[in-house]
């Protein structure tokens, strides 16, 4: 999927035998942290020396999710920690109706007569787009293909699902047994934003501390 690793990382989040996110907060953490990569990837988004980030290019990207997030980062700066623990549930939203107009994922009306739900119910209408990526991105990591020659996006999306413990993709054995190559895949965001990659490395402690403890070993 070449549409954005925010749009991407949703699907990877996405479990298709139950037809919902496995983890709605897990998810929501990923998505941001993703959308983030996106804006640095477009060099958007960059760095200063101590690690805050910085707009690079304030220009509209045609993307609502990633141009909203813009105009975060240009309020003050921040960590990359900082601006993935912010707005999670907005960006998620934000992508989950994007994916609708893109065709790519059903949302469900409100029932206005209906019990009051935290948010809308999504259904992706083809699952294996979702199945499909979360194979190649697990693949990556199982692998033995040199990560310096993934593609840049399944590296990032790698290091996500590996750092942020979404089990849906890679077990608790995968990551352990695998260590040395999420960390290889992890060094491609070190490439451009070393910063970022920190953050990513402490995503599952970040989700945790946020959230007073949630699952995903």
């Amino acid at each position: 999927m070449s549409r954005g690793l925010h749009l991407a990382a949703y699907l990877l989040a996405f479990d298709t035998r139950t037809g919902s996110l496995q983890d709605r907060t897990r998810a929501g953490y990923l998505v941001r942290a993703a959308a983030l990569a996106e804006l640095a990837r477009r060099g958007a988004a960059t760095e200063d020396g101590d690690g805050r980030v910085q707009v690079a290019l304030a220009d509209p990207t045609g993307d609502r999710v990633l141009d909203a997030l813009l105009t975060e980062l240009g309020e003050r700066p921040r960590s990359w920690k900082s601006w993935i623990r912010r707005s999670r549930e907005d960006t998620l939203e934000a992508v989950e109706e994007q994916l609708t107009v893109l065709g790519i994922t059903t949302m469900a009306d409100r029932d206005p007569h209906g019990p009051v739900e935290p948010h809308r119910r999504v259904a992706v209408d083809d699952p294996r787009q979702a199945l499909d990526l979360q194979v190649r991105v697990a693949g990556l990591v199982r692998g033995d293909a040199p990560p310096a020659q993934a593609p840049y996006a399944d590296a990032v999306l790698a290091a996500l699902a590996a750092h942020g413990h979404l089990r849906l993709v890679l077990s608790r054995h995968d990551r352990r047994t695998h260590a040395r190559r999420i960390a290889a895949l992890t060094d491609r965001l070190t490439e451009r934003t070393p910063g970022l990659a920190r953050a990513v490395t402490r995503l599952n402690l970040t989700m945790v501390a946020g959230q007073g403890g949630i699952g995903g070993g």
